[in-house]
């Protein structure tokens, strides 16, 4: 038997990284959100600017990728790699790190195409979090104590955003049931109902094997 991974993709202000934290809570093991950009960045030699400005975000301008790319080299240094734009470097970069961490240890990774990079690693559950937009711009507007105008129109940014970024690299569609093992309305069940569920889905899925 292999680590035990999960992946969490999920809309803006669905509560996606709550189910993902409870999850690696009740289970004692390590999430990787924004560490994992840190990971990527230690690992690849690129700057950690450079990944967090890519994050889950489409193609960035031309003229970016071609001042940032002076900078932006110290590991990876094959010629193929070296004549890529720099979002596909940090991408593959990025792909590489979180495919050594699901061989190092069982985890919950937060978006960044995780279930696409593993979608070969028969130990991984792919979810997907959303939850109705009533219910996400309230979520939003409490958090970053902003108006519910505001909290919609970031929803609606922040969701094109990862639709784009992962309908770009993988060969699937974002929030798309077909793409994942388990899509979970946490407006519904709720943040331990979504984790419920997911580990329901394990004890199901190793019994089966």
């Amino acid at each position: 038997m292999g680590n035990k991974v999960y992946t969490i993709g999920r809309e803006f202000g669905s509560g996606g990284k709550d189910v993902g934290e409870k999850l690696a809570n009740r289970l004692g093991i390590p999430l990787y959100d924004k560490e994992l950009l840190q990971r990527a960045a230690k690992e690849s030699g690129f700057c950690e600017e450079i990944f967090e400005n890519h994050d889950e975000k489409p193609t960035s301008s031309f003229l970016y990728s071609l001042v940032m790319d002076t900078y932006s080299m110290n590991g990876y240094s094959s010629s193929p790699f070296l004549d890529m734009p720099l979002n596909h470097k940090v991408f593959l970069a990025q792909f590489d790190t979180i495919k050594k961490i699901a061989d190092h240890e069982s985890c919950v990774i937060v978006g960044r195409c995780a279930d696409y990079a593993l979608s070969d690693n028969p130990d991984c559950i792919n979810i997907f979090i959303h939850a109705d937009m009533e219910k996400r711009i309230k979520l939003v507007s409490k958090r970053a104590n902003i108006t519910e105008n505001k909290a919609k129109d970031m929803i609606i940014k922040n969701d094109k955003q990862r639709a784009s970024y992962y309908n770009y690299y993988t060969s699937k569609r974002w929030g798309d049931s077909s793409a994942y093992h388990l899509t979970l309305d946490a407006g519904k069940l709720g943040v331990d109902g979504c984790v419920d569920m997911i580990l329901k889905f394990r004890e199901i899925m190793d019994a089966v094997k």
